[in-house]
């Protein structure tokens, strides 16, 4: 620091001091102190200069808007005061009202030059070729002089090489003040699971009834109630039935052998009833019904001595150990489901365990009222745990097992009419690039045109950075027909 300077400086601390000792004790500052000071002032080595305070330049132009005096974060575009009654500071045209720093060549504004503030790179002249001058409030309206608009800021000059086909460039502060983050896209394998409620039904495969076929009488039941277990072979009832037996004896009296055994068997007589006849060539006075499978009775309608008419059902035995879940999936998510995929099923009674099972079928029809379609979830349940009527909540894994080229899901601009990856060039540059994407899972969406893995695209503040792109397409727009009436003037045709 020169010694004017700290001369200065040490006077200005003084006369502050000497102020705030006014103020607190309501007496006179030390003369003794401001008499020395001013004689330092006076007796400074020849030639060196009185320090100058520089004054800010005046602004000019247009008010802008109105700002708080504070500097508060408060604008507005008539005059206003604040809540203790004081006048918002008006903001003219000619005050710097820029978010980012002047890239090279560029003028800096009137004040911040008086003030001997520069920015990165600024320069008094600059030997770049102007292509055009653009709308400094973003509108899309060019020319090819300098001038003002109606607020009287200059046009910003767009200078040749700037104008790189299709890329953007933003100058490094404002990349940085917008928070733009970017992120490389990858082949990964995307899984967006669906989620379905549903509920376990019996396999109807594996389902049995016995029922009468002719009109009979139950002699004796076997000691089998409803939810016990049994075995394929094991006895449940014993019955007479006149017509049984009437079928029997014409069965071992009949010359058309084959016939009799046919009528026997559409009795739904047991087979093992019929090879005991054919054995002892005798016709038994009741007839033991044995059941048909494993499985557990989950209907008994017969006890001992009732007569049983011709299509009663006496016993509904069914097989568990392989069951159904019946799931319904929204009309949005159906497309990603199909036949064969995995399934995780959760159940509330278990919410500890999962089953997995497989989807066998995806049902033809679509619920009207739910717009849900309903598939199919075949899975084993050989220790029973899962038992019909339950509620459950199935997940299944779609998508392709094989890696594809992903990018994460902010990265991607949907106008509704296209798709747009903004990809990092490095330098602030970037280029708006149309994608054509697949599918969607785990925050990440699959590229399938546009973009190559290796490629760094914008996953953060990109819709500030399409806007620049958008607009400079406009401005594009706007100056190639005046190019062209430019060449056609200069080569004279009308």
């Amino acid at each position: 620091m020169s010694r004017a300077g700290w001369t200065a400086g040490a006077l200005a601390a003084l006369v502050a001091g000497s102020a705030g000792y006014v103020a607190g004790h309501g007496g006179n500052p030390v003369p003794a102190l401001v008499e020395r000071a001013r004689s330092r002032l006076a007796h400074r080595p020849p030639g060196e200069p009185a320090p100058v305070t520089p004054s800010p330049a005046k602004a000019t132009g247009p008010v802008v808007y109105y700002r708080d005096p504070d500097g508060k974060p408060a604008y507005s575009l008539a005059p206003m005061l604040t809540a203790d009654g004081r006048v918002f500071r008006a903001v003219r045209a000619s005050e710097d009202v820029r978010f980012d720093d002047p890239e090279d060549g560029e003028a800096m504004p009137a004040d911040r030059a008086a003030n001997g503030i520069s920015g990165q790179g600024a320069a008094t002249s600059d030997a770049r070729q102007v292509l055009y001058y653009r709308n400094p409030m973003g509108l899309a309206d060019t020319s090819p002089v300098p001038k003002k608009d109606s607020m009287g800021m200059d046009y910003i000059p767009v200078y040749a090489g700037e104008d790189e086909g299709g890329v953007v460039k933003v100058a490094p502060g404002k990349v940085q003040r917008t928070g733009v983050r970017t992120e490389l896209a990858e082949r990964r394998v995307l899984s967006l699971p669906v989620r379905a409620p549903g509920s376990v039904e019996e396999d109807e495969r594996r389902i049995s009834v016995i029922a009468m076929r002719t009109d009979a009488f139950i002699e004796k039941v076997e000691p089998v109630t409803t939810g016990d277990h049994v075995h394929k072979g094991q006895p449940l009832l014993r019955l007479f039935a006149p017509e049984i037996n009437a079928v029997a004896a014409q069965y071992l009296t009949s010359i058309g052998y084959e016939g009799g055994r046919r009528r026997l068997e559409n009795l739904a007589i047991p087979p093992e009833v019929i090879d005991e006849i054919e054995r002892t060539h005798k016709v038994p006075p009741s007839i033991t019904w044995s059941s048909p499978r494993d499985g557990v009775v989950v209907e008994r309608n017969v006890s001992d001595g009732m007569k049983a008419k011709s299509g009663d059902v006496l016993f509904r035995i069914v097989d568990h150990t392989r069951v159904w879940v019946l799931a319904d999936v929204t009309e949005r998510d159906l497309a990603g489901v199909a036949e064969g995929q995995r399934a995780t099923v959760r159940v509330r009674a278990f919410p500890d365990r999962t089953f997995t099972g497989t989807v066998t079928r995806i049902y033809p029809h679509l619920n009207m009222e739910t717009r849900t379609a309903r598939l199919r979830v075949e899975l084993p349940n050989p220790d029973g745990a899962l038992r019909p009527s339950m509620y459950a909540d199935v997940e299944i894994a779609t998508g392709d097992a094989k890696p594809v080229v992903a990018v994460p899901d902010d990265a991607v601009i949907d106008t509704g009419e296209r798709q747009v990856v903004l990809l990092d060039h490095g330098e602030g540059r970037f280029e708006p690039k149309p994608v054509t994407v697949g599918l969607r899972g785990r925050g990440y969406v699959e590229i399938r045109e546009g973009v190559t893995a290796g490629d760094r695209v914008v996953t953060a503040a990109n819709f500030l950075i399409d806007a620049e792109s958008n607009l400079k397409a406009a401005l594009q727009g706007m100056t190639a027909p005046k190019d062209d009436q430019q060449a056609a003037s200069a080569g004279g045709t009308p």
